[in-house]
């Protein structure tokens, strides 16, 4: 893994210089420091890919050392270095953050070989983040992530319509998204500096939602106490976005129609004509056609409405994109919340893959979130972290009715309680023992590597090695511990 830029901090000439030389030889770009005052500075003043230090230093401890490596970069690698009787503290260690340790005497084999293991995780986390990077240029616009075909051929109309000044209607379900492809147009669109002003049609009553759309004059109904310019005089130049435009009145679809025709407005119990300088974009899960045809929409209106028609698909027609936006969710929450999480254990991202998302996109967030701020203190999701009962089929309990996740997910569709329970436990730890035995062939064997990944303690790894029959249980502890 040449290309890895390694810091060394250890106050023994000798053994330092050792190290310097076998790292070197690899390709590795070392610089050394002699002390943990010393290894500090140079943290400040660099980014280290790995770091490798003794925990007893002069100036400041190896414990000092990670913490600031972790503080400065939470992606960098730390490996302690500890003499032999001392493997609590590695333990500790451990526990703040290192990936892994060496017992002196140790032979430069044994770190030589655990820089190659982190070397292949640097690699995969780089190719990782340059994944991201092509994503969100390629595969994203103000803010809406899409892979699918279908998606990405949404994204290129709203790139299309949002340098118009054409009338957009956007049709979806509930959760897919339609507002932020209101926000898209707006902020690309010739109106960018001016005001986007939204209204949701099925938040207010008739008499209501006239006054908010047009405004009102002073005592023009009880409580009228003074004049109120509406959302159409607060948009001027701008964008009106009217979310669930199939919710509105007959009485309130005429003046909005007189508006899109004449492009004026009066305020309610006023005189005075008022231009209207809007760009309107609207929204609705509604069916407008199916609505005009049992005539609770009127048809005129839908014409003038269906300029420009976008349909947002839903999630479950996009699964291309679930571990997309999972994924940049998992990055914005863990930030919000400094968590420092590195994605989704593979039985987690089966589990989102399975899963048919009734709320769209707006339920696949709220579900990350949740995971992230109440899942267990380990650094990837888990499905149990997903579920968000405490007791559930991912923590050996039965299945929740409430739980899309517990019914759904992992059953492959909704099932009575006792016909899953009946194979559930064998399935589980199927499943369990063939990814344990998959962790640790990617770890070429280390349990300290594959507990890290399981989010295990190794001595849980070594009972469920013992449990299921996996030989990695009786191999010598000596290169782990």
């Amino acid at each position: 893994m040449k290309g890895l830029t390694i810091l060394l901090v250890d106050d023994e000439p000798l053994m330092r210089l050792s190290m310097v030389d076998a790292l070197e030889a690899i390709g590795y770009d070392v610089h050394a420091a002699a002390s943990g005052t010393e290894g500090i500075d140079a943290i400040r003043q660099k980014q280290f890919d790995v770091v490798i230090t003794d925990l007893r230093l002069p100036g400041a401890d190896g414990l000092t050392v990670l913490k600031a490596a972790k503080d400065k970069a939470p992606e960098t690698e730390v490996v302690v270095i500890t003499a032999h009787g001392s493997v609590d503290t590695a333990v500790g260690a451990m526990k703040l953050g290192a990936i892994d340790y060496l017992t002196k005497p140790f032979q430069m084999d044994e770190l030589l070989l655990i820089v190659e293991r982190i070397g292949h995780v640097v690699v995969l986390r780089r190719e990782n983040q340059d994944l991201k990077a092509v994503l969100e240029d390629k595969f994203s616009f103000g803010g809406i992530l899409g892979v699918n075909s279908r998606m990405r051929a949404v994204l290129d109309k709203i790139k299309l319509v949002a340098a118009t000044d054409s009338t957009v209607l956007i049709l979806g379900e509930s959760g897919t998204g339609k507002e932020l492809v209101a926000n898209a147009v707006h902020q690309n669109s010739p109106r960018r500096d001016a005001p986007l002003i939204k209204v949701s049609c099925a938040a207010l009553p008739e008499t209501l939602l006239e006054a908010e759309l047009f405004g009102h004059e002073k005592g023009a109904f009880t409580g009228a106490m003074r004049q109120r310019r509406g959302r159409f005089e607060l948009a001027h130049r701008g964008t009106l976005f009217l979310d669930e435009i199939g919710e509105l009145s007959a009485a309130v679809q005429v003046k909005l129609l007189r508006v899109l025709q004449e492009r004026t407005f009066e305020r309610v119990g006023g005189n005075d004509t008022i231009d209207a300088d809007v760009r309107l974009v609207c929204a609705t899960q509604k069916d407008l056609r199916k609505e005009v045809a049992q005539g609770r929409f009127r048809e005129d209106l839908f014409y003038r409405l269906n300029v420009v028609q976008v349909i947002v698909p839903p999630l479950r027609e996009r699964q291309e994109d679930i571990m997309v936006i999972a994924e940049h969710v998992l990055d914005t929450c863990s930030g919000k919340l400094n968590k420092k999480l590195r994605g989704f254990s593979p039985p987690a991202r089966e589990l989102l893959l399975r899963y048919s998302y009734p709320g769209n996109v707006r339920e696949l967030e709220n579900v990350v979130e949740r995971a992230v701020a109440l899942g267990h203190e380990r650094d990837v999701i888990q499905p149990a972290d997903l579920c968000g009962f405490q007791s559930c089929p991912y923590l050996g309990g039965p299945p929740q009715d409430s739980c899309g996740f517990c019914s759904e997910g992992l059953t492959g569709g909704p099932k009575k309680a006792d016909t899953v329970l009946t194979s559930l436990a064998a399935a589980r730890e199927g499943f369990e023992k063939e990814y344990i035995l998959s962790v640790l062939e990617r770890a070429e064997g280390s349990r300290t590597a594959a507990s890290k990944i399981l989010g295990l303690s190794r001595k849980a790894l070594w009972e469920k090695c013992k449990r299921y029959g996996i030989p990695s249980a009786h191999r010598s502890d000596e290169e782990d511990e």
